[in-house]
């Protein structure tokens, strides 16, 4: 085999040696991208949903207990009640929060407390004060679950487009792979002849 030759078939096979690194690397972005999203809209999206599912639920059995139950015994349940929310407050506060989310997040937690201190002060429940309290918390949970499903779209967007490149990038490369193989079968199969004296 000629130095030419040599050249010619490590030219080739380095050309096709560097567009699969090149597409693999792309798709290893892309497939981080995908697995990141899938992560997110669990760990922060879908528990963050069934969080606020329960928030709203133990708001629901406090505005019950307000009524059903006389002061002492809405106390009782009230405190079983609020510990149970002030730790689903913290399980919220550890998944990943949009900025939107954290302004959202604040006014309910400052919200809960004025509810938890007006609850401990007044003697007559139910009050219209409480129920006041209560609406606040109620719109911040109702505000905080539209973010889950708004920001579950976008990371669902977001693989979606990220799998689309994946598949395009796949395409490319098994195009660029064929030309490849087109070429090279030219190149090596290509033997110029050789002009005769004459």
């Amino acid at each position: 085999m000629t130095v030419y030759n040599k050249i010619k078939w490590t030219l080739g096979i380095l050309s096709v040696f560097f567009i699969i690194l090149a597409t693999n690397l792309i798709d290893r972005k892309n497939f981080n991208i995908v697995k990141n999203s899938v992560e997110t809209i669990y760990a922060d999206r879908l528990l963050a949903q069934d969080i606020l599912l329960d928030l709203s639920k133990l708001t629901w059995e406090k505005e019950l207990a307000q009524i059903k139950y006389e002061r002492s015994q809405f106390e009782n349940k009230n405190i079983i009640i609020n510990t149970r929310i002030d730790e689903l407050i913290n399980l919220f506060a550890v998944t990943k929060l949009t900025p939107k989310e954290k302004v959202i997040f604040e006014q309910l937690k400052k919200n809960f407390i004025s509810l938890k201190e007006y609850e401990l002060n007044e003697i007559e429940l139910p009050s219209p004060k409480f129920s006041e309290y209560l609406a606040l918390v109620k719109d911040n949970l109702d505000d905080l679950s539209e973010i889950q499903i708004e920001e579950g779209k976008r990371e669902l967007f977001q693989s979606k487009r990220a799998i689309a490149s994946v598949d395009l990038f796949t395409h490319l490369e098994i195009y660029a792979l064929i030309i490849i193989a087109i070429f090279i079968q030219i190149v090596v199969m290509y033997n110029p002849k050789k002009e005769g004296n004459s």
